[in-house]
């Protein structure tokens, strides 16, 4: 039972996800920690982060995650399964229509307005996340030089991912920012 619940909630976020990446954290983090309470947000932002410095698409990995920590490997891939499901049925919908559609001025005035709204998504994410997790001095500067870098150097993201890790470990082992 606890298999087809896992299936079903993971399709129901892969409907609503619009946008991808950090459009989607509000809806994972309402559904997995606020209403299922299958995971603290701790734990689902760990996931996300993971899920984005792996390969593959962060939603089908922060699903794995969940998946698998509630019913082993199985549980994995029916969220795996849940979450991409009703992105194939879209897809392939759309697919069959789009190319008959897509010059039309409403078409793309519609596409143009989702995306608008996306940023919004992205943006409140963001203000979320940094709430949660600029707790201290340390991870103030840490997130204002990931800023301040990623702005101003043409650098792969992975680099500022993996140079934030190494200042964690550092900092923590040090004894330094919030216990």
């Amino acid at each position: 039972m606890e298999l087809l619940q896992l299936f079903l909630t993971f399709a129901k976020i892969g409907a609503m996800m619009f946008g991808g990446g950090l459009a989607m954290l509000p809806l994972l983090q309402r559904e997995l920690v606020d209403n299922k309470k299958w995971v603290t947000e701790e734990e689902i932002l760990d996931y996300y982060a993971i899920g984005q410095c792996t390969p593959g698409v962060i939603a089908v990995n922060t699903a794995t995650f969940v998946g698998r920590k509630r019913k082993g490997v199985l549980g994995g891939i029916v969220a795996t399964l849940g979450v991409v499901f009703p992105s194939v049925v879209i897809i392939t919908i759309i697919a069959a229509f789009l190319s008959n559609f897509a010059e039309l001025k409403v078409v793309k005035d519609a596409f143009a307005a989702i995306r608008v709204c996306v940023c919004v998504l992205i943006l409140n994410s963001v203000i979320k996340l940094g709430k949660k997790t600029i707790v201290d001095a340390p991870t103030a500067i840490i997130f204002v030089v990931a800023v301040a870098g990623t702005l101003l150097l043409n650098i792969s993201p992975i680099i500022f991912v993996v140079a934030s890790a190494l200042c964690g470990i550092v900092v923590k082992s040090l004894g330094v920012g919030k216990k």
